[in-house]
């Protein structure tokens, strides 16, 4: 095919070739048009206007993204020079020469999340939205700095119409005590292409389990303190061992802190004399039950 030239100067008109098989339409671009030479075989225009008529300006062009290729729709010469001109004048504000429609905007609610205070070993979790505006946005990934805190509920890619949002969580899961705190990032074809906020949240430490064990003192003479014995407990207590270590108990109570969550036990004690006579174990305190974390 030919090439046609743009004039400068005054506002260019283009109108539809009688019996194009389109409806007629023209456009009044509002800039001076620049001076372009075209390659008519090269050019890739309308995805469809089938059905517009009257004037059609740059910006309703490119919000359309109306890029397919010339001859696929029948759009001759008289419409070319409508598309270069969108393609390469400054004049169609908020889109690029690229072609396509403007980068929205994605934002973030809320841009600060606080967890609160959260045991070791457990987690929590809260909401939030990604709100895009100014055009359809296409979320690509979503990322902390910080392992304790993942994103959820948010398949990827997700895709954003301009004007609506898309949930996501945020879980807390801390493995040490302590403040700690995390950027989470969302990647996406917005302008800037980082939507970013902040995560944080404390961890407590794990309760710890103790049990208390009292009795009541041997009678017999010379008694020099007393020994604690435990046992795993199933359906009855296993294989006793003594957990005072190597001195005596001298009082009638004991604590016993290295117990494990989850698991059951059975308790003993004895008495021993001066002479480090042990008596027989006294009754039993079966199936204690230590919570399960």
């Amino acid at each position: 095919m030919g090439r046609h030239r743009l004039g400068r100067g005054s506002p260019q008109r283009a109108t539809r070739h009688p019996g194009d098989g389109l409806p007629p339409f023209s456009y009044e671009p509002s800039i001076s048009t620049p001076t372009l030479l075209l390659g008519l075989d090269s050019v890739g225009v309308a995805e469809s206007i089938a059905g517009y008529t009257g004037v059609i300006a740059c910006r309703e062009i490119m919000s359309r993204r109306l890029l397919a290729p010339l001859a696929a729709k029948g759009l001759w010469a008289s419409n070319i020079g409508l598309v270069l001109l969108c393609l390469a004048t400054a004049g169609c504000q908020g889109f690029s020469s690229g072609g396509g429609a403007g980068n929205g905007q994605l934002a973030v609610n809320p841009t600060s999340e606080s967890l609160g205070s959260v045991q070791v070993g457990n987690s929590a979790t809260v909401s939030g939205t990604l709100n895009a505006s100014g055009a359809t946005v296409t979320v690509a990934a979503a990322s902390t700095n910080n392992s304790q805190f993942t994103i959820g509920g948010l398949p990827l890619p997700t895709v954003i119409p301009a004007g609506q949002s898309a949930p996501f969580t945020v879980t807390f899961s801390p493995q040490v005590a302590g403040a700690i705190s995390a950027i989470v990032t969302f990647t996406s074809d917005a302008q800037p292409s980082a939507t970013t906020a902040a995560a944080t949240g404390t961890g407590t430490p794990a309760p710890t389990h103790t049990v208390s064990l009292s009795w009541t003192g041997s009678a017999s003479p010379n008694i020099s303190g007393y020994n604690i014995y435990r046992a795993n407990y199933s359906s009855s207590c296993g294989t006793y061992s003594k957990i005072n270590g190597p001195a005596l108990d001298t009082a009638t109570t004991y604590s016993d802190s290295s117990v494990v969550d989850g698991t059951n036990y059975c308790y003993a004690t004895t008495a021993v004399n001066s002479s480090d006579e042990e008596s027989a174990y006294s009754n039993i305190v079966s199936d204690v039950q230590i919570p399960a974390p």
